[in-house]
């Protein structure tokens, strides 16, 4: 929610790195709320085709060439007086293919005015084509293929191509296919590897006459 996701670009901006937010849904409100408090750029969810990823587009920009409100308050902190004057031409916006009319519709999204990128999220796309949810798909799968489909259409139509991935090693074998921006895991999968690396520690090295608790 926007009052985590405000504590996180507050610690982002202690660094070199860029803010992004991946919102909830292709809702202006939400979009212009998330970049008045700091982010560079937005992944938008369930774009399917070119009136939603102008929609998308335009709640980012301000007129005329979009119609977000003007209230950076804290962008403008961070960014600097002049943040209004460079708004526009700074930040990134990748549109989320992830639904079978998407794939309909590859063209016609990634040459919409404004879009800098697509993101995949395989889980969703892999329910979009009637498979089960699932990451880090095997060559010759077939969401496998339809990755390697939205991949050729980004680079065709030069913008960045974006992929969340389980584990770092599928993350470089998509580096080396094309994809220039991989997301890696989530904070809950982490933690859960991280434990269960411990407890397997624990249950390999205490014998059965030294048990511990």
């Amino acid at each position: 929610d926007y009052p985590n996701a405000l504590q996180m670009l507050q610690a982002i901006s202690t660094t070199e790195t860029t803010p992004l937010a991946r919102v909830n849904w292709n809702e202006p409100g939400q979009i212009m709320k998330i970049l008045d408090a700091g982010c560079y750029g937005i992944i938008c969810p369930m774009v399917s085709n070119r009136n939603e990823a102008e929609k998308f587009v335009k709640s980012c920009l301000y007129p005329p060439k979009g119609f977000r409100s003007f209230g950076p308050i804290r962008a403008r902190l961070y960014a600097g007086a002049d943040y209004g004057k460079h708004a526009n031409d700074e930040i990134l916006k990748f549109a989320m293919i992830e639904t079978k009319e998407a794939l309909d519709n590859l063209d016609s999204i990634m040459t919409t005015p404004g879009i800098n990128g697509i993101y995949i999220g395989p889980a969703d796309l892999s329910l979009a084509i009637g498979e089960e949810p699932s990451f880090d798909k095997p060559e010759g799968d077939k969401v496998y293929n339809t990755i390697m489909k939205i991949l050729e259409h980004a680079k065709k139509n030069k913008i960045v191509a974006g992929i969340h991935n389980q584990k770092a090693e599928y993350a470089q074998k998509m580096i080396t296919k094309g994809f220039q921006f991989v997301t890696v895991g989530s904070d809950q999968r982490f933690m859960s590897s991280g434990a269960k690396n411990e407890l397997n520690f624990f249950k390999k090295n205490t014998s059965k006459d030294n048990k511990g608790y």
